[in-house]
């Protein structure tokens, strides 16, 4: 053990002579190690993520602070978002989103660009500011009731909050006088803030006032061509959501005020969810409760199925529109004959948030988050040993293997947390650990000292606890898919 010590301490010494103890932040507010250069070919050492340096305040995690805007926590998403400091309410159905949190949507929001834009959806963004105009044209200003947030302006204008931008993409469209049948299928789509008056906000990002959501808005030549595009963007949520892991059921749904001829909604299967299904136990039949009577026990599609009722959450809703829009917006192209028709429509909306909250529901422990791999905000975290202990000398190993994974692995760079809090134990440490769910957490501790070092890999999603060696341990992490 003496000559292993020996050579610890001298890389511990090679590495002082190349930088300072203490890590300096730098612009983007990451740890960063100041350098002293030895000379002209010293190497400068890269930032280090460090759990310390990340923005999540342990006083924010009291989630019985302010009953007024935590409101009554039924619900283990927002329990565990709110304990993990991920999420902080600021007014009754709208948060702060932390920088985990942040993190880890905007990987969704990547992965909902690679799905939309395979289909040939291109992004645009949207005013959420409304003309009222608008939506007295569709008619819609009174049928949405006390669920638009509506507004006047210095002149007396009235606008409201997007809550959706059926008008509003119909309007823009119609104005481009010189579309053309060959430029259809037409899909765009945005990814933006929402606003809806909820009379009672509740199960944290589940239900707000105001959240992220992705809609988009297709136009098509003929209805033929238009069902057609309505089944690529079902299929496309279908792969978005076996890419997340998550069991998603397409099911019958109605039209609601959005209107049109044809809608299915994506559901989250969930004792938590307020949306009730009926599902035949024998076909792919599936349909919301609403669309037919609830105590219908024959499945309509095989005739012989029984049809079981269980509760899901809303996490994507499509819908053939037909000419709802385009007829009173004018929305029209040049057919094959250069005459003008009139385009037929389809709109798609997933709920970006929604789907964070929901696989956190669906996923996690009583105790813990568990993302779907794709989303964790961080792919993995370090723990060097507690400061003083008798293994302490490998803490260095700790921070040098943090480097090797994000050298050896492009893939991983900006995904590896190096958890420096060492006045704390390494029990405290994975707790936190666990309650933040990286999905690969490893130990440097005693095995790391050996003549073949070993490392304590411990995967939250599966639950399982490995001894791996360094070549082992590049190995797992080799496979880890990052978006």
């Amino acid at each position: 053990m003496e000559p292993i010590r020996n050579l610890i301490w001298q890389r511990v010494y090679q590495r002082l002579h190349r930088t300072s103890v203490l890590p300096r932040r730098n612009h983007s507010g990451c740890a960063e190690h100041a350098t002293v250069p030895a000379s002209t070919n010293s190497r400068r050492i890269k930032p280090t993520l460090l759990v310390s340096r990340l923005y999540q305040p342990s006083n924010l995690r009291d989630v019985g602070q302010d009953s007024r805007l935590q409101g009554d926590l039924t619900c283990k998403s927002q329990r565990l978002m709110q304990q993990a400091g991920l999420i902080h309410p600021s007014n009754p159905g709208c948060y702060y989103y932390l920088p985990a949190t942040v993190r880890s949507m905007e990987k969704l929001v990547r992965v909902i660009d690679q799905e939309m834009q395979g289909i040939g959806g291109q992004k645009l963004d949207m005013p959420s500011l409304c003309s009222a105009d608008l939506w007295k044209t569709s008619e819609r200003w009174d049928l949405m009731g006390k669920e638009l947030f509506r507004l006047k302006d210095r002149h007396g204008a009235d606008y409201c909050l997007g809550p959706t931008h059926e008008e509003a993409v119909t309007t823009l469209v119609a104005h481009q006088t010189t579309l053309s049948y060959k430029q259809l299928p037409l899909l765009l789509y945005q990814i933006t803030r929402k606003f809806r008056d909820e009379p009672k906000p509740k199960f944290g990002l589940l239900r707000g006032r105001e959240f992220y959501m992705k809609d988009m808005y297709s136009f098509d030549v003929s209805e033929e061509a238009a069902y057609e595009t309505y089944d690529s963007v079902c299929q496309a949520y279908t792969r978005l959501f076996v890419r997340l892991g998550l069991r998603c059921v397409q099911v019958q749904a109605d039209t609601g005020n959005i209107g049109g001829k044809l809608s299915h909604e994506f559901q989250l299967p969930s004792d938590i969810g307020e949306d009730r299904l009926l599902v035949c136990g024998n076909c792919s039949f599936s349909a919301n409760v609403e669309t037919m009577s609830s105590d219908r026990t024959v499945c309509p599609q095989c005739k012989t199925g029984t049809l079981g009722e269980s509760k899901g959450i809303e996490v994507g809703h499509t819908f053939y529109l037909g000419k709802k829009y385009s007829d009173v917006f004018n929305a029209t192209f040049s057919n094959a004959q250069n005459k003008p028709s009139i385009a037929e429509m389809g709109c798609y909306g997933l709920g970006v948030t929604r789907i964070l909250a929901a696989a956190i529901e669906v996923l996690s422990t009583e105790e813990g988050i568990r993302w779907p791999g794709l989303l964790a905000p961080y792919q993995a975290c370090v723990l060097p040993p507690k400061k003083g202990s008798k293994v302490d000398e490998a803490a260095v190993l700790a921070e040098e293997l943090v480097h090797t994974l994000e050298e050896t692995m492009p893939r991983l760079r900006g995904e590896v947390v190096l958890d420096d809090r060492t006045q704390m134990t390494i029990g405290k440490r994975l707790k936190d650990a666990s309650r933040l769910g990286y999905p690969f957490v490893i130990v440097v501790g005693q095995g790391a000292l050996e003549q073949t070092p070993k490392f304590e890999v411990i995967c939250q999603q599966t639950d399982e606890t490995m001894f791996l060696s360094k070549d082992g341990l590049l190995e797992l992490l080799g496979r880890v898919e990052t978006v």
